[in-house]
């Protein structure tokens, strides 16, 4: 059976490209600020719980699977702000 990827890990890896791109952007305001919100994204996103329930084999499909529905969905970094700490 094919777990679908939850929606707030999706929300989490679009959070995570638009804090990139800001970053990218080069804006001198707030790098710091932006570096330290990349770093908290990626271990939620590694360490989401989802993850434990993926056959072995098939992580790499289903992370790109969950950054292609990221780059697709383009959700907003305030979709997922409350929980993001």
């Amino acid at each position: 059976m094919d777990t679908p990827i939850p929606r707030d890990l999706v929300l989490l890896q679009s959070a995570w490209y638009d804090t990139y791109a800001r970053l990218a952007s080069g804006a001198p305001d707030g790098r710091t600020v932006l570096r330290r919100r990349l770093l908290k994204l990626s271990a939620r996103i590694q360490w989401h719980p989802y993850w434990r329930t993926v056959p072995a084999g098939t992580m790499s499909v289903r992370r790109s699977r969950m950054r292609a529905l990221a780059r697709a969905g383009g959700a907003s970094q305030a979709a997922v702000a409350s929980g993001s700490g």
